[in-house]
């Protein structure tokens, strides 16, 4: 970056400059959104082994945070609700504390290889049900808790990103050894004492091989 106060001079500020730019949806993609999870959507949700669910607090500060699994580890319980298994973390809890205060979640499901998603907005909750928590065990360990989501909206989200992006197009891929590391970053944003590189990277192959349940 070349400046710390770089000042944005044209700024949109109502709709109406947004539309005259971007213009308006087609019938078609006004119709595509629904109201529940129907067959179409509970298939995408069985073969998908990613999502991102994005949340916000009451003072609306927005975080969006990661969550993978087996393809299928998000169970789909009825047309309008769903489970997503918590598992350990950081113990953060970033998505969690904003879903007490504020319950509105959106969520994306990717399945590797494919351009399309599945988005689904709703209310989420977190729940402690044994029974559905027994059903998400994996390797004898429940997950901590659960988000449960009722599903107010969904719809399925066109290609043009992942064909922009070459994301799933290995031969698009950065090298590795030109990549920066999780640890450096950790190493040089968390500047704790007694801290190396080495050190943080210990503790994530640590947390990797064995906290993943």
């Amino acid at each position: 970056m070349n400046s710390k106060d770089y000042q944005f001079e044209s700024v949109i500020k109502t709709e109406e400059q947004l539309r005259s730019i971007i213009g308006f949806p087609s019938e078609l993609v006004n119709n595509k959104v629904i109201p529940t999870l129907d067959q179409n959507c509970s298939d995408f949700i069985a073969n998908s082994p990613f999502l991102v669910i994005s949340t916000s607090d009451k003072a609306g500060f927005c975080d969006a945070s990661p969550r993978g699994d087996k393809a299928g580890f998000v169970e789909v319980l009825s047309e309008n609700k769903l489970i997503i298994p918590e598992r350990p973390g950081n113990k953060r809890g970033d998505t969690m504390r904003n879903i007490l205060a504020n319950p509105k979640v959106g969520l994306i499901f990717f399945i590797p290889g494919l351009g399309e998603t599945l988005r689904v907005n709703g209310k989420a909750i977190l729940v402690t049900d044994d029974e559905l928590l027994e059903k998400m065990a994996v390797r004898g360990k429940k997950p901590l808790l659960g988000i449960g989501v009722e599903v107010e909206e969904c719809f399925i989200h066109c290609a043009k990103a992942f064909k922009r992006s070459g994301l799933w197009d290995p031969d698009s891929w950065t090298d590795k050894n030109l990549l920066p590391t999780a640890a450096k970053m950790i190493f040089e944003h968390a500047n704790l004492p007694n801290t190396s590189v080495e050190s943080i990277q210990g503790r994530l192959d640590k947390s990797y091989s064995q906290r993943l349940y």
